[in-house]
């Protein structure tokens, strides 16, 4: 908690610091509530704040709250009472945000990261219900079109800011200036066409968790500045000198091989070390076809129920086809062949015949092949997780992984893994 003995204060202090809600008096050494309350509205501030006072009248009462106030309380005020009207503001705050969020996410019933049978969605499951718990950056790697999103949005709403907002960006979506606009914000005048205040998403996200898809084509100018939010929490927005403070939960993706952009001068080391705390990878689809009739089941009732025809099923021969296909577009692919599939189809059935898959390419290499990158990164955590397990004995871990000694220092060697003590 923090405190401010006039407006001028209370307006730099609100303005640098994420606050939830904001307790005022009314009579202040510079001006009073209202006139504070039509600052923060010039600046863009969206702050609950509560003013209260010595001499309440009905008519000072409603002044306030048409200036934005969201309470009014006549002093002396009980704890209480205090209490209940700043836990209801913080409510309204917390939904607020959860709306926002909600406006700029598609909000739709989406898939289960971990739907399917086989065993690397088993590990991969395993791997994330630990991770989610904690509070740390998240790195999630896999080829494009896997469900990398899907994961994060999955770690979020299992994670400690549950309750709190998602907000999603896709770092090679936009150009430099409309992706650091975005991501900061910007202040009123702050370059041709701002007009007014704008919060970023980085604001949005405060108290919940900020998703950054294609983390590796985050332009070089813009990384320092994410790296400030990470380690200091703190940020201007474009056209301000002031900082703001803000809390969120990192979680990246990318299906790019980001130690790769590192050598390229592409990426920043330090930034990579900070966003990759933990790490996990979403296996191709080609690589587990035992998942398919699961997830074929799951999405072909939602494209099903979209287009109001939600009789529509898959035959067993359908599902054969699809256990059949590469896949080089994956889960998005999958999607996209069931569209059509249903769209097309003369009956309640789908049959082979109604399949139009892509045409067949080899999956793009990383920078790329996101192939690659998934692979070689699954085979770096599957070493050191052997190693961990067998605490760092190299010996011990080799055979636990059905290697030859020899074969695990070549592989240690070759992925550049430290051993403690070395």
């Amino acid at each position: 908690m923090q405190g401010a003995t006039d407006c001028a204060s209370a307006l730099a202090l609100m303005a640098t610091t994420a606050a939830d809600v904001a307790v005022v008096d009314y009579n202040l050494p510079d001006g009073d509530a209202l006139s504070l309350l039509r600052k923060l509205d010039e600046a863009g501030l969206e702050i609950p704040v509560v003013v209260l006072t010595g001499h309440g009248s009905i008519e000072l009462a409603v002044q306030a709250l048409q200036a934005g106030a969201v309470h009014f309380l006549t002093k002396p005020v009980e704890g209480a009472a205090l209490k209940l009207v700043l836990d209801r503001a913080l409510e309204g705050r917390r939904r607020q945000r959860l709306e926002r969020a909600q406006r700029s996410a598609d909000r739709r019933r989406v898939l289960d990261p971990f739907t399917g049978s086989s065993r690397a969605i088993a590990d991969l499951r395993e791997r994330a219900t630990r991770i989610a718990s904690v509070d740390s950056p998240v790195l999630v790697l896999g080829a494009t079109g896997s469900g990398k999103g899907t994961l994060a949005r999955w770690l979020h709403e299992h994670g400690p800011r549950q309750g709190e907002a998602f907000v999603d960006l896709n770092c090679a979506a936009l150009s430099r200036e409309l992706l650091e606009s975005e991501l900061f914000g910007y202040a009123r005048g702050a370059f041709s066409g701002a007009v007014s205040n704008k919060p970023g998403l980085i604001e949005a996200a405060h108290g919940g968790t900020l998703f950054l898809d294609e983390i590796g084509d985050l332009d070089p100018q813009i990384q320092p500045k994410l790296l400030k939010v990470i380690e200091e929490k703190r940020f201007r927005r474009l056209g301000e000198v002031n900082e703001r403070t803000v809390d969120v939960r990192l979680i990246v993706a990318t299906h790019r091989d980001l130690r790769r952009r590192i050598e390229e001068r592409a990426f920043r080391d330090d930034l990579f070390f900070r966003v990759s705390t933990f790490q996990l990878v979403m296996p191709p689809l080609r690589d587990r076809p035992e998942d398919i009739p699961d997830l074929a089941s799951f999405l072909m009732a939602r494209v099903a129920g979209d287009m109001g025809r939600p009789q529509l099923h898959l035959t067993p021969a359908a599902l054969e086809a699809l256990q059949g296909h590469s896949w080089p577009g994956n889960v998005r692919e999958l999607r996209n062949v069931l569209e059509r599939a249903a769209l097309f189809a003369e009956d309640h059935r789908i049959q082979p015949a109604d399949l139009r898959f892509d045409p067949v390419r080899t999956p793009p290499s990383q920078d790329g092949s996101a192939t690659t990158n998934g692979n070689a990164a699954a085979r770096r955590l599957k070493l050191e997780d052997a190693l961990r397990a067998e605490n760092w004995h190299v010996g011990r871990a080799a055979k636990r992984l059905g290697l030859p000694r020899s074969t695990m220092y070549l592989r240690i060697k070759q992925m550049g893994i430290l051993l403690p003590g070395r």
